[in-house]
């Protein structure tokens, strides 16, 4: 029951702080934190629908592929925190400043929130969402490393994101990346108890 409770308040407090990083940090200044927010953002210049609700679709897509490959429970934990993120981002964005200050600190600040809310995720046997479901069922098939496919897959759709709307998000899109990884990097391998963690067999046999 103690484990169970823990597992579920990792997924709350990493979804939560996934949607404060984006929301309060990084989409004021059109900077994804990965490629499922690219497509959020390009969703919201083109169509100019809320930055909520189309982070949610953009991650409703892919759980659909993602169900058959990692599982139910997998899924469930993941539409969860997608969920809880999109509500996040939902309700804190009307509330941020207009236009945004200290671009340097936001994306500080946001890689910090972002890394620190992914790396808990992961703890508690989900995902973020996004690319990482594409990009996992690539590396599999392909036997390819699965960072430098999810790399790849969210350079393109940062190109995308800076040539619609500023040439200097991919810039500072590889910056948030590189920070909030090795954060992720450093609550994944912290030697605590184990949750759920998820282990190199993640398809579901």
């Amino acid at each position: 029951m103690y484990k169970l409770m823990l597992t579920h308040l990792c997924l709350l407090m990493g979804a939560i702080l996934q949607g404060l990083s984006m929301s309060l940090f990084l989409f004021p200044h059109s900077i994804p934190s990965g490629g499922g927010a690219g497509l959020a953002l390009l969703m919201n210049h083109w169509l100019d629908w809320p930055l909520g609700f189309a982070l949610w679709l953009a991650n409703a897509v892919f759980l659909v592929f993602g169900l058959n490959y990692f599982g139910f429970r997998w899924t469930v934990r993941t539409i969860f925190a997608v969920g809880i993120t999109s509500m996040t981002v939902s309700l804190v964005t009307p509330y941020v400043q207009q236009p945004p200050m200290h671009l340097f600190l936001d994306m500080a600040a946001g890689s910090i929130f972002f890394g620190t809310g992914v790396g808990l995720l992961i703890r508690a046997g989900a995902s973020s969402g996004g690319m990482v479901i594409p990009a996992l069922m690539i590396a599999n098939y392909k036997s390819w490393s699965p960072g430098r496919v999810m790399m790849m897959i969210n350079l393109f759709i940062f190109m995308l994101t800076s040539l619609v709307i500023d040439y200097k998000i991919v810039i500072y899109a590889v910056i948030c990346q590189f920070l909030s990884t090795n954060i992720i990097d450093s609550i994944y391998k912290l030697r605590v108890r184990r949750l759920l963690l998820l282990h190199a067999n993640w398809r579901r046999r």
